[in-house]
């Protein structure tokens, strides 16, 4: 389970000195793997949008984030609890509102520069500096000053709550205490960048030949829709700990295609698998499936006709046959939930939208395209598993409400920037929680948020999430956000949901340092190869 701390107003005092005890689990028994070529292949499903930490938002961008980057803290990579990053001590405030990190001496980005506190000030200005447009810049809203900063109240960086008190002293202040705030520090969105590459080659700073990291890894080389391969970092603190000297990078959004260089032993892990061969697969020893915290669902942009009417929003939502899809297509142990967030922590969803064509019909009769509802276009990203999913769905809302749902396909980059603009209608989501709290969800639709991408706000849904993020009583705090959650799925709708996700992927058994986790994280640091 995801590490997750009690809301608390008061604080105790708090401090965390480094221990490695926990790393043992990490390290090789005997010699033999040093026989072995420390070469990890995988498959990252797609080609990335960015390698630019402050400007990505796709799990695939992440995994390779976290090879050239490192945060104040990191996470354990079975329990995802906070550990020492960057910062090898910190202390906390009694109030819960300063945090106090003391960076390594030994921190150095990959040219040999010190790495320091400064280094993080500037990173984490440019990501709530407007110009930078970073879509996850509200991850940094905890900390004073950041949201009116970012919305442009004020332009004064020194009204932002983090600063260098010395080279390796940095000082963050928050508005208010949030308990999930050494999470976000692991984040790829608060990783450090390297300040002046960024300003000397602006977009290009993250081209091979440009880019400056401070992660386990350096960027050798970057051939577009073939392989990004990124090599052991000489200059990295921790760099007698990492094991692997080159990891290739590959990126087949094909799971077919993945599939067969698993089987011919060209890569070690593939993170998706072909649906069609599911049960071939599961029948391999290499087969692993676990909880994972996400949910599979589809955005409607409600600024275009017709889902501008919240009927067909709703009658759509009420239309799916979830548990088909789940079960006779995704076929890999999905929930088929109509609900936004998963369990965890405490939170329990509520019900959501369920099959019920005659309510579906109704709320279509209700809306002002009732008997004449335009053909709906459904964007979705390259995947054997999407475009089934996509199909059946097609089908369904033909079957029960005579909408005719035009397929569009498009490779993960494009469809990504067809989501930024409103480009779209109706588009396969999914997503991924970021920190072991229900607010990961629910601050994703906050009226204007970066990664809303729906065009949808509402007032009521505002002012729930943001008191539930300060409420201390954690009954009250569920009640608030249920309620915010009815708005979102059986009011509103401006997603409809799906199903909750499983991990699921085929990992060659000479691969040790994996554990499995609620957030499918697997830092390649801690990964070794066995004869």
């Amino acid at each position: 389970m995801l590490r997750h701390c009690a809301l608390l107003i008061g604080f105790a005092v708090a401090a965390w000195a480094a221990d490695d005890a926990w790393k043992q689990a990490y390290v090789p028994h005997g010699e033999a793997w040093k026989a072995v070529p420390q070469h990890f292949v995988f498959n990252n499903e797609s080609e990335p949008e960015t390698l630019d930490p402050a400007k990505m938002t796709g799990v695939l961008e992440d995994r390779i984030a976290k090879c050239l980057f490192e945060g104040l803290v990191t996470t354990d990579p079975k329990t995802l609890e906070p550990r020492p990053g960057v910062a090898e001590t910190w202390e906390i405030s009694a109030d819960g509102l300063t945090y106090t990190f003391h960076l390594r001496a030994d921190a150095r980005w990959s040219d040999g520069s010190p790495v320091t506190a400064n280094d993080f000030v500037r990173s984490w200005l440019r990501v709530i500096t407007p110009a930078t447009a970073a879509d996850y810049a509200y991850m940094l809203y905890p900390l004073a000053g950041a949201e009116d900063f970012h919305r442009g109240k004020h332009s004064d960086p020194t009204q932002v709550g983090v600063a260098a008190a010395a080279a390796r002293t940095l000082v963050v202040r928050l508005r208010v205490p949030c308990p999930w705030f050494l999470e976000l520090c692991a984040f790829h969105t608060l990783l450090p960048t390297p300040g002046d590459a960024v300003a000397q080659h602006q977009e290009r700073w993250t081209r091979p030949e440009h880019i400056v990291g401070n992660g386990p890894f350096v960027l050798k080389s970057w051939d577009q829709r073939r392989a990004i391969v990124v090599e052991k970092n000489q200059h990295y603190w921790d760099r007698a700990f990492v094991k692997l000297e080159r990891v290739t990078i590959l990126p087949h959004d094909n799971a077919e295609t993945a599939y067969k260089l698993f089987q011919t032993g060209a890569v070690q892990w593939i993170p998706k698998l072909p649906t069609a061969k599911l049960d071939e697969i599961r029948r391999r020893a290499e087969y692993y499936s676990s909880p994972y915290f996400g949910t599979y669902f589809y955005r409607f942009n409600v600024t275009k006709p017709p889902l501008d009417d919240v009927h067909v929003r709703r009658a759509i939502a009420w239309a799916i046959d979830r548990q088909a899809i789940a079960q006779q297509i995704a076929r890999g142990g999905q929930i088929p939930r109509g609900a936004w967030c998963p369990p965890i922590a405490g939170y329990q969803p509520v019900a959501g939208p369920g099959l019920d064509i005659d309510r579906a019909r109704r709320e279509l009769a209700a809306s002002r395209y009732a008997g004449k509802v335009p053909p709906i276009e459904l964007l979705y990203n390259t995947d054997d598993l999407h475009k089934v999913i996509a199909e059946a769905l097609a089908q369904q809302l033909k079957q029960a409400l005579g909408i005719e749902i035009v397929l569009r396909n498009s490779e993960w980059g494009t469809y990504l920037k067809a989501q930024d603009s409103l480009d779209y209608a109706m588009s396969r989501s999914a997503w991924i929680g970021d920190f072991g709290d229900p607010d990961t969800f629910f601050n994703l639709f906050l009226t204007g948020g970066g990664n809303n991408k729906t065009g949808w706000g509402n007032a009521r849904y505002d002012e729930l999430v943001k008191a539930s993020q300060t409420e201390g009583v954690p009954a009250t705090r569920w009640k608030m956000l249920q309620e915010a959650e009815r708005l979102l799925v059986e009011d509103e709708c401006p997603i409809a949901c799906v199903y909750t996700y499983v991990a699921q992927g085929l990992l060659d058994e000479r691969v040790m340092g994996f554990a499995p986790n609620l957030r499918d994280l697997h830092p390649l640091k801690y990964v070794w190869l066995e004869p």
